[in-house]
């Protein structure tokens, strides 16, 4: 059966409807909306403050006073102690903090095992000149790359 005109008036009906369909969804798709950001005005201040004591300006460390937040830098701690008691990491740290109470102190556990760090040296000659202090006191002791705490001034 050959088609006929009726069949080519109908074919050409559905492919206008389909056209102007397309082309009311086309413009439609080009009007702009706006965005309404929402957000708290305090997110700004700690980003500017951060920002600040980023680039050097004003005390890095925690202020509770400004509100400035502690931002830690790349340095180097002793590790004096490393075992599996928790009552001799705690002993270890005792022990340090009562000859030098001037250097920081930290406890870690990595499953099974406790490590006690001191200090938050910026460079490695700083926490080597510690370890000859340490020698005759604690027999084990490493340097270790670590993220550091900025000194408290």
């Amino acid at each position: 059966m050959k088609p006929t005109a009726f069949h080519y008036q109908a074919l050409r009906k559905i492919i206008g409807c389909c056209l102007l369909l397309l082309a009311v969804q086309a413009s439609q798709a080009q009007t702009r909306g706006t965005v309404e950001v929402i957000k708290d005005p305090r997110i700004d201040t700690l980003a500017a403050r951060r920002l600040e004591a980023a680039r050097g300006g004003g005390n890095a460390a925690y202020n509770p006073a400004n509100g400035a937040p502690a931002i830690s830098t790349q340095g180097y701690r002793v590790q004096f102690f490393f075992g599996s008691s928790r009552a001799e990491a705690y002993a270890a740290q005792a022990k340090m903090q009562t000859r030098y109470p001037e250097y920081r102190t930290y406890i870690t556990f990595s499953e099974p095992n406790f490590k006690v760090r001191v200090g938050d040296f910026r460079t490695r000659l700083e926490a080597t000149r510690l370890v000859q202090e340490l020698r005759p006191i604690f027999h084990t002791l490493f340097v270790i790359p670590e993220r550091i705490n900025p000194p408290v001034q």
